[in-house]
Parts: structure tokens; sequence; C-alpha cells
């Protein structure tokens, strides 16, 4: 099955950051650069992993277990350590179709996503073998102290996660 790009509901993580604040910050008003991420399954959980746009020091940076450059960072990144687990139901699908009523920044915006995401389909094997071993390192705590500083507490927002869930009436998969 292909990946697929989402929106991660903004409320679902503030709820999160709550008990962990490596958990990114995304309120509604950064509409002009939206949160946008993948679904992987990691450890039995969904999880929503987030794209970055490119920057010129991804170029510079190398790919680590918590970071992994999109075709040599020219179209950005997917930030591993920043990965959340998620219910399905605060994802909303993103929509790459481009309109006649989209300004050229829309459109490079659109192209750029569907580079990322094809990027991402052919590399999906690799996304997820990085976010699996990632996931143990920090789980198993046998990460190196900078790695967990910047890692999400996954075992705390995955308890979270089932909390948010039981809070508003979903059922876990």
């Amino acid at each position: 099955m292909n990946l697929k790009l989402y929106h991660v509901d903004a409320g679902y993580c503030e709820f999160l950051r709550q008990s962990d604040p490596c958990v990114p910050y995304i309120q509604n008003e950064k509409s002009t650069r939206p949160f946008v991420g993948i679904l992987l399954t990691v450890s039995g959980f969904d999880y929503f992993a987030p794209l970055t746009s490119p920057k010129p020091k991804h170029k510079r940076m190398k790919n680590q277990v918590d970071f992994i450059k999109i075709n040599g960072g020219e179209w950005g990144a997917i930030n591993l350590n920043n990965m959340i687990p998620i219910h399905p139901s605060c994802l909303v699908a993103v929509d790459m179709k481009i309109l006649k009523k989209d300004d050229k920044s829309e459109v490079a915006y659109k192209n750029l996503l569907a580079n990322q995401l094809s990027w991402c389909n052919s590399n999906k094997a690799a996304i997820l073998a990085k976010a699996a071993k990632l996931y143990r390192m920090i789980v198993g705590m046998n990460a190196y102290p900078e790695l967990v500083k910047r890692c999400c507490v996954f075992v705390v927002c995955e308890t979270q996660c089932r909390a948010y869930c039981v809070l508003h009436g979903l059922e876990m998969a």
C-alpha cells in the first residue's frame, strides 16, 4: 500500500504536548506552512512522521536514524524524531490537485508535495526500517543523549494517544 500525505489536527498535537514538549508546535496560524507528513506503522501503532520543506542546510546535513533527506535534501526531509502516534481520525488527507485558481506558489508547493510523496513511496521500505530502528533505540534506551533530547518520548505519546481515544470515544485499531 502506498504512503499518502496528511495534515494532522493541531488540537491533538497540543494534547500530546501536555505530556511531551518535544511534540511539534503546530497551531493553525501556521496555515502558510502547514504540518504535512506520512503515516507509518511502527511497533503496532500508526505514527505520523512530519516532512519539512527544503532548506539550504539540508544539503549539508547527513542522513541519520532520525532524519532522512528527500532526494538529497533537494525536496526537504523527513523528521522521524518528531513522529507521533496518531489515530486516523486526527488526520486529513492532503489534496495536491492543481486547480485553475492556484497561483504560482501554490502550484510549486503542490508539485513539491507530489515529488516528496513519490520519493517517499519509492523509499518506503528504508523509511519504515529507519523509523522502527529509531523507535527501538528510544524505547530500549539505547540512544545517545543528543538523540533522546530531540526525539518525542514515544511510549509517553502512545499512552496519551490511548487517553485521547478514550476521551473522544475512538477505538484503537
